[in-house]
């Protein structure tokens, strides 16, 4: 079984845990972060982005989700054994860096300019 997400895939998320990750870190829990990940989003944004998703948005801005929901499951995945990695700095490392994505995306996703993009690209309308 592999994680269910509307706007990530559980190969995004492995890529971002690395090889230390604790296998008891379960396919469940990582749907539970992801499920929490786009509730987090679409209340940030102000827009749900889970029934856009399924609409068909463009790949740019799926790719955008994507990384947010990929960062913030991984994120909870370092954070639920930080014992698993070489030392903790590493696993604090990779959390840090993973917030750096999170807050670019929700920058990017809350961007005016951006927006328009997002719901139409040629008219700026849902």
């Amino acid at each position: 079984m592999v994680m269910t997400s509307i706007m990530t895939t559980d190969a995004e998320v492995l890529a971002k845990l690395g090889t230390q990750i604790d296998t008891n870190f379960t396919d469940a829990m990582k749907t539970a972060a992801g499920l929490q990940a786009e509730s987090i989003l679409n209340c940030l944004c102000i827009y749900d982005f889970s029934a856009a998703a399924t609409a068909g948005l463009d790949s740019a801005t799926k790719g955008i989700l994507s990384d947010f929901v990929s960062s913030f499951v991984a994120r909870q995945g370092i954070r639920w054994n930080m014992g698993a990695y070489t030392t903790r700095f590493e696993a604090e490392d990779m959390i840090l860096d993973l917030d750096d994505s999170m807050k670019l995306d929700i920058q990017l996703l809350r961007n005016k300019s951006v927006q328009k993009f997002i719901t139409d690209k040629t008219t700026g309308t849902v």
